[in-house]
């Protein structure tokens, strides 16, 4: 769940999720969209696929981005759930990544 907020926690990030909403988009229709090197938007695809936000596939020469909303949907619900009545907190040193 960490990475999913990690890849969360950036507002480029979380655009690019919002515009994969609408349907699957190219790398390049992506990157088109922001004021932001190709490198730059690389770095942020991968971000995404470490968090398994987004399938990549490939279709020729372009890479085409589809949004996993489940993944998001999941980690988002059980986020909620961690604040039930009765539930454990997690150790602090848990979910932490280097």
């Amino acid at each position: 769940m960490s990475q999913v907020f990690k890849a969360l926690s950036d507002p480029t990030r979380r655009r690019v999720l919002q515009l994969l909403r609408k349907g699957p988009m190219s790398a390049g229709e992506l990157s088109d969209e922001f004021d932001v090197s190709k490198p730059t938007m690389s770095a942020h695809f991968a971000v995404l696929k470490e968090a398994d936000l987004v399938h990549a596939e490939k279709a020729g020469k372009s890479v085409i981005y589809h949004l996993k909303l489940s993944v998001l949907e999941e980690a988002l619900m059980g986020f909620v759930h961690s604040f039930e009545r009765g539930a454990e907190a997690p150790h602090p040193k848990e979910g932490i990544s280097r």
